[in-house]
């Protein structure tokens, strides 16, 4: 799986790790569902950093298309929403 954080790059996120990130991802689609800001925010923090520490960072020049694209860990509720859902 690729994963793409805006501002960050591209990673390969392979084994165990996805399987965290789609229940990551879950969560916060319906923290996004509920308003619930405060656990967005928290929840898109711990995607952000499970992809860059266990994914592995692929070249700038390397093309290949994004599985799911996460916004920055700093990401405003709507630009959250405006990307995950």
């Amino acid at each position: 799986m690729i994963v793409r954080v805006q501002g960050s790059g591209q990673y390969r996120l392979d084994g165990g790790a996805q399987g965290e990130l789609v229940s990551i991802d879950a969560r916060l689609v319906a923290a996004l569902e509920r308003g619930a800001a405060d656990e967005a925010h928290t929840l898109l923090g711990q995607a952000v950093g499970l992809v860059q520490t266990r994914g592995v960072a692929l070249p700038n020049d390397d093309l290949s298309p994004s599985d799911l694209i996460l916004p920055p860990a700093d990401a405003s509720l709507e630009e959250i929403a405006a990307v995950v859902t």
